[in-house]
């Protein structure tokens, strides 16, 4: 369960007066820290608009509580792959992208960029398809 985070840095550049014609996403996560029921997520959110007009950039932390056998199992899973279990990176990423598509559109308004639009709900497919992080 998500206890808590914070946002960390943010970052946004207007490289261009162009017309914006899109934009992309992408949610990296950086690192993972477990202290028993302690789960700490440092995460990066870009967003680089098409046609390289501009970009932002949010770092963070997000916090969350488990159980220990949770914790380990996340904990585990991160050390042998760089990967979340499904069920946990559904709730992480989720929470990323509506706290920096939030936040986000509050900062891209002064250097007239488009805001992030916050995509539906991120769902994970059974058996962890390619992709899924």
């Amino acid at each position: 369960m998500i206890t808590g985070g914070k946002i960390t840095s943010v970052e946004a550049k207007r490289d261009k007066d162009d017309p914006i014609t899109g934009l992309s996403i992408n949610i990296g996560l950086d690192d993972l820290k477990v202290n028993g029921e302690d789960v700490e997520i440092s995460y990066t959110y870009t967003v680089s608009y098409a046609q390289a007009v501009g970009t932002l950039k949010i770092t963070g932390v997000l916090y969350a509580k488990e159980t220990t056998k949770k914790a380990a199992e996340i904990s585990k899973s991160w050390k042998d792959s760089r990967r979340l279990p499904n069920d946990f990176a559904e709730i992480v990423l989720n929470t990323i992208n509506f706290t920096c598509g939030t936040n986000g559109t509050l900062v891209v308004r002064p250097i007239n960029l488009s805001p992030p639009m916050i995509p539906p709900k991120i769902e994970i497919a059974k058996g962890g398809g390619k992709g899924a992080s």
